[in-house]
């Protein structure tokens, strides 16, 4: 009786768990089918593979197109106040937006570039100051001196753009209009932020390297702030015989630690200049790239040319040459904001966008200059 008892338990434990397999599966069929059933129209992903994300359709298809505020998060673009509003660009646009600036703006492709969260930035720079001494072991130890510091404040401003398109175009299901605003915006702040990280004057704006206070002192003497130059021998021009030897001089007033990853800056005109120089034995001083990656190299150190730099001429600062990456700092604030706004032009609807920006030399000892001068 007792065995019977036992065989109908476990043929009812069986019939539960089968059940419960059962359960299961029907849930899996039921995964499966949502998975492969088409999407309402409401929930499809919007272009260029935006699949589901309701931040980009909300700000793209609600906000840009239409105007409808509802659904798009605010933000603040103000540094002062947060009173005044606009709309963070959705990651996907910012990000273009990053990428495009950088190929086409020279500067920030080489310098430090950091992101904040406030208006200001500011950066602490060692100038030594700590010494050291011999004693015997037993000897009494003298305090050494303590570090000193020197902060770094870069000039910074706003950097708008107010692109304007119709309406229609707008209205237009075929037109990109993610493209148009990400190519618009990053065309405009490349060509401002490119003069600026160069000769900006650091009013509202960043300070270019070039607007810096310039000797020929060397980094043992020089006051902190200000640049070396190295003179090219004559007024206005290379000097007539081997030429090449002050480009060789410009790079060794850079301290070794500093010539691992720099760079010469120049614009085209100064390049074409340099690339007919030849050595004695007739080989050119600038090598061409060995493929599209890789760029030329100007006795062994990466050629960038930034078309803000000055041409040759009397006195001037055509070449720079340096380790960017330490010697300029570009702040800027994560997002950039865009406002619509379809009363001012109509019917043109304008989209302001805003970045704060700023720039400047963090370290003087890391960048120097040529100047076209006799001495």
């Amino acid at each position: 009786m007792t065995d019977m008892l036992e065989a109908r338990l476990d043929v009812v434990a069986q019939g539960e768990r089968i059940e419960g397999l059962e359960g299961e599966i029907a849930a899996l069929k039921g995964a499966l089918l949502a998975v492969q059933r088409p999407a309402l129209d409401g929930v499809k992903g919007g272009a260029h593979g935006h699949f589901g994300d309701p931040t980009r359709n909300a700000f793209v298809e609600r906000y840009l197109r239409q105007g409808l505020e509802a659904g798009v998060e605010l933000k603040s673009f103000s540094g002062a106040t947060g009173a005044a509003g606009g709309y963070a660009v959705p990651r996907e646009i910012d990000q273009l937006i990053d990428t495009t600036l950088k190929a086409i703006s020279p500067i920030r492709g080489i310098a430090n570039v950091v992101r904040t969260g406030t208006a200001g930035y500011r950066k602490l720079v060692s100038a030594g100051g700590i010494a050291s001494g011999w004693a015997s072991e037993t000897g009494a130890r003298a305090e050494t001196a303590t570090p000193t510091f020197n902060e770094i404040v870069p000039p910074s401003g706003e950097l708008f753009a107010n692109p304007a398109a119709s309406q229609a175009m707008l209205d237009d299901a075929q037109f990109d209009v993610e493209g148009w605003l990400a190519s618009e915006i990053a065309r405009e702040f490349a060509a401002a932020e490119g003069s600026a990280f160069v000769n900006g004057n650091g009013t509202n704006k960043p300070k270019g390297f070039l607007t810096y206070t310039t000797t020929s002192e060397a980094d043992s003497v020089r006051a902190f702030g200000s640049l070396q130059y190295v003179a090219s021998g004559a007024a206005g021009a290379f000097v007539g015989t081997n030429p090449q030897d002050k480009l060789i001089d410009l790079v060794q007033s850079l301290r070794a630690p500093y010539r691992q990853g720099a760079s010469f800056v120049m614009n085209s005109a100064t390049l074409a200049v340099i690339r007919k120089m030849k050595t004695t034995d007739g080989a050119f001083i600038w090598q061409p790239g060995l493929s599209a990656a890789q760029p030329a190299t100007l006795l062994g150190y990466p050629v960038v040319e930034a078309e803000d730099m000055p041409d040759i001429a009397a006195n001037s600062l055509s070449i720079a040459f340096g380790n960017f990456q330490m010697g300029y700092v570009i702040a800027e604030r994560s997002e950039t904001s865009i406002l619509r706004d379809p009363f001012s032009n109509k019917p043109f609807v304008h989209f302001y966008a805003v970045k704060r920006i700023g720039g400047g030399v963090a370290n003087s000892e890391a960048i120097k200059l040529m100047k076209f001068a006799a001495s």
